[in-house]
């Protein structure tokens, strides 16, 4: 007998949208909110009448619907003049979920970490002078969001720029004790992590200056002697010029 009563009172509740409405605005009602539920985004009026057509009181049965929907787990809201179903607000914590985004740092990201690690604190004109090319906002935005990277205050210069420095996340992500235990130059060249361009090119260059060690002031010296040849036969040219003419 109790179970019959509890299916009545569930019943009751089921219909408490259509109890008092006649059957076509029962019907009307359930065609919009059909609609709504099926479409992908939020609709305007116009958008709901071109599927219930223009004999249904479209707005009335929002109305109906919202008052029906305000109590439960999902409501009908209006934003802007578009309308949609929702999870209620103070619902939402049961569906959000959490988990670990796996991101590939890109090179810039690399080489920015590395000047930084090895050169802090440093501000972005001086990571932007060691690398050569522009630092985006964006690169340090990403370093600064792993936690591996923090502002450090701002150099007491002219425009008091901002200056970067490591973190403790930073030292424990890479298994370090301290800055002191930042692989060197040679473990990274037996650990095969340079560029193979940058080690040829610094080869070449350390033969250049065994072979020639003299080479670079003579190349000055001679490049300073024509540029004052030249600038005598210009000085002449010019003053012969005006007399040709």
């Amino acid at each position: 007998m109790a179970e019959d009563i509890n299916d009545q009172e569930t019943a009751m509740e089921d219909d408490s949208l259509f109890m008092d409405m006649p059957d076509h605005v029962k019907q009307d009602v359930r065609a919009v909110e059909a609609t709504l539920f099926a479409s992908e985004k939020p609709m305007t009026l116009a958008d709901i009448k071109l599927y219930v057509g223009e004999d249904i009181d479209i707005r009335q049965a929002l109305a109906d619907l919202q008052r029906d929907y305000e109590h439960r787990g999902i409501v009908l809201l209006k934003t802007g003049d578009r309308w949609h179903f929702q999870t209620a607000h103070d619902l939402s914590h049961l569906l959000r979920r959490e988990r670990a985004e796996l991101r590939k740092l890109s090179r810039a990201g690399m080489e920015t970490l590395a000047i930084i690690s090895y050169h802090e604190p440093v501000s972005r004109a001086e990571i932007e002078a060691i690398r050569g090319v522009q630092v985006a906002k964006g690169t340090l935005d990403v370093l600064m969001e792993t936690g591996w990277v923090r502002p450090a205050g701002r150099r007491e210069v002219p425009g008091r720029p901002l200056i970067y420095a490591t973190t403790a996340e930073f030292l424990t992500h890479f298994g370090l004790q301290s800055r002191r235990d930042l692989p060197g130059i040679d473990d990274l060249k037996a650990a095969g992590l340079l560029d193979p361009v940058d080690l040829a090119l610094e080869r070449m260059e350390m033969e250049t200056d065994e072979e020639n060690p003299d080479g670079e002031a003579a190349s000055v010296s001679t490049e300073m002697k024509d540029v004052d040849e030249n600038g005598e036969q210009n000085g002449v040219l010019l003053e012969n010029e005006p007399e040709s003419a």
